[in-house]
């Protein structure tokens, strides 16, 4: 997961001069010392901030070091001042927290931690300055130990995102507008975007042609798919063009360092390129290089978040058909919890990394292309690379952010999982289970006017993808809200 941040902890003690400075340096390496029990690297800022200079003498040392992600700890009441501005003078983001009583006296040993946080945060707000604050940031040591492990992969979202480009090749297909919109949304949350011709794409990948790289490649296809779940003539076509894309991104970053794709597949690419891109996208994607279908950008830049959150592998899927009764009362009913609206399949044509999927996946054939692209009765061609199978049952998340048609950032988060069910359907396809799913549909997904495509990481994460929602600056944060809470366009009489 190279295309990820890799987060460098640091914290920097902050104490009020007419406090004992003795007290935050003490309750500092109290918390440095929990976090080596817990094996939480994090560098220990030997600068005690009282004043503008030490801030400053704070922020060059903790920059010296490496560190690119701070928790900025209040051991005593704090200085307004210096505390907020360390977040201005540093590059990374920040984590505000403040010492519980407790390790002394209530005389000489009392900090008021629990009362300076409420003016650093009102501080913060009359600066206009962002600093992450955990939903209860007041503990003792141990406790702030694992706050900052909370916040390790909320800082590794938000240090990826401000050094993300989003590279797109082609236009929106023609009636899939639902994944298009404003890009304003991107330069908001501090995301570059390269919009290219698939042209440009071509023209690149018949470049690569002969490329001294593309037997290795295929080598490593062959030995992820084994024997028989694969095209070994179609390896050589896929492996130019992941080379192709991987060449192009380290070519195009330019001032970032992390890329994405959103590129279009289809109708125009199977014929020109020889191949569906479906299989080299999820290569990319178990490597953190989510490679978005149909030019999602927003797609695109909701599947690395999760990659940066999980530290795993994401994909993207179509909310695409609601499951059978005939299929929900026979593998279903009675065995799980949950109520035929609570499940839907999530599909796309085979973009969802072969690692997350049950070990009979294959590389096949978009059936629907190949219907309308090449003759009927015809062996396929130029629309085999799809990567096949049912998805494997695993917890999920299930979220998007999304810029509106009016610019605005909204997102949704929903936990759930896939179900070990077969689906008797084709391509990257699973039987996903939501609590209230139905509700969700009618009152998030469709009130609010959201795409049919979804980010799906494959874990439990709601809990950190609100609060990296929340700290980017999304005030809409739906999610699927349990019966006993209605949603406001619920009818209260149905």
């Amino acid at each position: 997961m190279k295309n990820i941040p890799e987060v460098k902890l640091g914290i920097v003690a902050v104490s009020r001069d007419c406090f004992p400075i003795g007290l935050s340096v003490r309750r500092r390496e109290a918390i440095a010392a929990c976090c080596s029990e817990k094996k939480i690297n994090i560098y220990e800022a030997k600068t005690t901030v009282e004043n503008e200079t030490d801030m400053l003498a704070a922020v060059e040392e903790v920059n010296k070091a490496g560190c690119n992600a701070l928790v900025v700890f209040l051991g005593n009441f704090g200085p307004e001042t210096p505390e907020t501005l360390i977040t201005k003078y540093f590059h990374g983001p920040c984590m505000f927290v403040a010492a519980a009583e407790g390790d002394g006296d209530l005389i000489d040993g009392r900090g008021d931690a629990y009362c300076g946080m409420l003016n650093c945060s009102y501080n913060l707000g009359m600066r206009h300055l962002k600093g992450y604050i955990p939903e209860y940031p007041v503990g003792t040591a141990s406790d702030i130990a694992d706050m900052i492990a909370e916040f390790v992969p909320i800082a590794r979202a938000v240090i990826g995102v401000k050094n993300l480009k989003i590279i797109t090749f082609g236009p929106r297909p023609q009636d899939f507008f639902a994944c298009n919109a404003p890009i304003k949304g991107l330069y908001e949350l501090g995301v570059e975007i390269e919009e290219n011709s698939e042209l440009d794409l071509l023209v690149s990948y018949k470049a690569h042609a002969g490329d001294k790289r593309i037997q290795d490649v295929c080598a490593e296809m062959a030995e992820e798919m084994g024997e028989g779940r694969y095209y070994s003539d179609l390896n050589i076509r896929m492996a130019q063009f992941e080379l192709t894309l991987l060449d192009w991104a380290e070519a195009h970053k330019g001032s970032r360092q992390y890329v994405v794709f959103a590129n279009k597949c289809w109708p125009s690419f199977p014929s020109q390129f020889g191949f569906v891109p479906c299989y080299v996208n999820s290569r990319l994607a178990s490597r953190g290089i989510p490679v978005a279908c149909e030019v999602d950008i927003y797609g695109a830049l909701s599947e690395y978040i999760g990659a940066c959150v999980t530290a795993d592998a994401v994909t993207l899927l179509d909310i695409n058909n609601s499951v059978p009764k005939s299929l929900f009362d026979d593998t279903i009913a009675g065995k799980y919890d949950y109520k035929l609206t609570d499940t839907f399949m999530g599909f796309h044509c085979g973009n969802t990394p072969s690692c997350k999927m049950n070990p009979n996946r294959a590389v096949k054939y978009q059936l629907i292309q190949h219907r309308t692209l090449e003759p009927e009765g015809s062996d396929p061609d130029f629309t085999r690379g799809t990567l096949e199978g049912d998805i494997a049952a695993s917890k999920i998340t299930f979220y998007r952010l999304q810029c509106d048609s009016e610019g605005v950032l909204r997102s949704y988060i929903a936990e759930g999982e896939v179900l070990p069910v077969d689906t008797g359907s084709f391509g990257g396809i699973g039987v996903f289970a939501i609590p209230e799913m139905g509700r969700f549909y009618r009152h998030v997904l469709i009130q609010k006017r959201y795409p049919h495509h979804g980010a799906v990481a494959f874990a439990h994460c709601g809990k950190t993808l609100f609060e990296v929602f929340k700290f980017l600056g999304v005030e809409d944060i739906a999610y699927n809200q349990p019966k006993t809470l209605p949603y406001p366009t619920e009818n209260p009489f149905a």
